[in-house]
């Protein structure tokens, strides 16, 4: 990737409402992430984003509820490199969606690594805020799976 072409992704993001952009050409992958203030979520009431906008997340008509604390939110991290899976099986329910509320053990996601489904569970209660992953979308280790607000 040429920086021309670089410059111009950086003017892009900067000038649009995404907070994330990764791109993949020829081998060479770029992320550029632009971070949101508290003020900026606050007034526009939106969680801040961690899906590609290439691939959006899980589309949901769960919208978080406003009055959340951005400021606190935590991040669930892989495990281990896999594959994500949202639902126990194919056409299933996803296990959560944003806007969920969850127990400390509750089942998020599965990440499916050499042949062994691996359930990843809540660390704590709290809410899920965003599912930063795509369904079937190959994972890398301490990738931000999702963002949950504590209780």
């Amino acid at each position: 990737m040429k920086l021309q072409q670089i410059r111009e992704l950086v003017r892009m993001l900067e000038e649009s409402s995404l907070t994330l952009l990764e791109i993949e050409e020829e081998g060479t992958r770029i992320r550029l992430e632009k971070s949101v203030s508290p003020s900026q979520v606050s007034m526009e009431g939106e969680p801040p984003a961690c899906a590609s906008p290439l691939s959006p997340a899980v589309p949901s008509a769960d919208v978080p509820p406003a009055g959340i604390n951005y400021t606190n939110l935590k991040e669930i991290k892989s495990p281990m490199i896999g594959v994500f899976y949202e639902a126990p099986s194919p056409g299933a329910e996803p296990f959560v969606r944003p806007g969920a509320v969850v127990k400390k053990g509750d089942v998020l996601c599965i990440l499916e690594a050499m042949k062994i489904m691996n359930e990843i569970t809540a660390e704590e209660d709290g809410q899920i805020i965003d599912v930063c992953v795509n369904n079937g979308e190959i994972v890398e280790y301490s990738q931000t799976l999702f963002k949950i607000a504590p209780a």
